[in-house]
């Protein structure tokens, strides 16, 4: 029983971290695919003078990717309704040139200002509407989400890997005795350290497994069932089997790290 919980009390705060690092990995994927919803469901409203070009909207801002001209007869049909046509042909001669402009990413609202800025410098341009408020209060919001969620996996990652280093700490304690006999036979120091780098290169094993297996379910089962149609449209995202490759390199990364750093201060005191 005691052998089960000190192999659990290493386990489970590098599941912590295995945990948080996917759990980045799988939001940065996810809300590039909301992003991309985001940017293409958004569009600015450009009022021109003259019949513009895309490629010289381009050369104004290279965020522009794509624009619709509105056509005027439309426009005309919901404003002269009851005019003759002599006076409608008159206004439609009078209005100038809609246009709705798409973005090709995701910009922040200072990005959009800056956009805005670049279009009404062109003297052809009367005004540029980008619905700032919404577009801003979407952005924040989602900005607030992301900096929340890498605050918490920054601190559960520096929590989880004082507990591996207090759990390896332990580990060292316990194999002390064979340790020291080993010394006195001259072994070198990290041949020394061998039994730690074993055990702890195991467990990174199972850490990565049991980590691998939890994002599997929410990906099979618990995407599939929840209801959130984001998760439910972006399942693939949630977990890719190049994944184990990564959790398992930054587990051995932190095993070799955290055994190394108490091996060299051990020796430091003993010595």
């Amino acid at each position: 029983m005691k052998f089960i919980k000190n192999h659990l009390m290493f386990i489970l705060p590098l599941m912590a971290i295995l945990l948080g690092v996917e759990f980045y990995v799988v939001f940065d994927r996810t809300t590039d695919s909301y992003e991309s919803g985001l940017k293409d469901g958004y569009s600015m409203l450009v009022v021109t003078n003259k019949p513009v070009e895309l490629e010289k909207l381009k050369n104004l801002n290279n965020h522009i990717s794509a624009s619709k001209k509105i056509e005027r007869d439309t426009i005309l049909s919901e404003i002269s309704e009851g005019v003759s046509k002599n006076f409608s042909k008159d206004i439609l001669e009078s209005l100038p040139y809609f246009y709705n402009l798409k973005l090709d990413v995701y910009v922040n609202t200072t990005g959009l200002n800056m956009i805005k800025k670049d279009l009404e410098a062109d003297p052809n341009i009367r005004s540029v509407e980008t619905f700032g408020t919404s577009y801003s209060t979407s952005y924040k919001l989602f900005s607030f989400i992301k900096l929340i969620l890498n605050i918490f996996i920054g601190f559960m990652a520096i929590v989880s890997l004082f507990l591996i280093i207090k759990q390896m700490e332990i580990w060292r304690f316990n194999h002390s005795q064979r340790m020291q006999i080993m010394e006195i036979f001259g072994a070198p120091l990290m041949l020394r350290s061998g039994i730690l780098f074993k055990v702890a290169i195991i467990d990174a094993l199972l850490a990565t497994i049991f980590t691998s297996l939890i994002f599997l379910y929410i990906k099979v089962v618990w995407a599939s069932n929840s209801g959130i149609e984001m998760m439910m449209k972006n399942k693939d995202e949630l977990f890719k089997y190049m994944d184990i490759a990564m959790l398992l390199f930054v587990a051995l990364c932190l095993v070799i790290i955290s055994v190394t750093s108490v091996v060299l201060s051990s020796s430091g005191v003993e010595e």
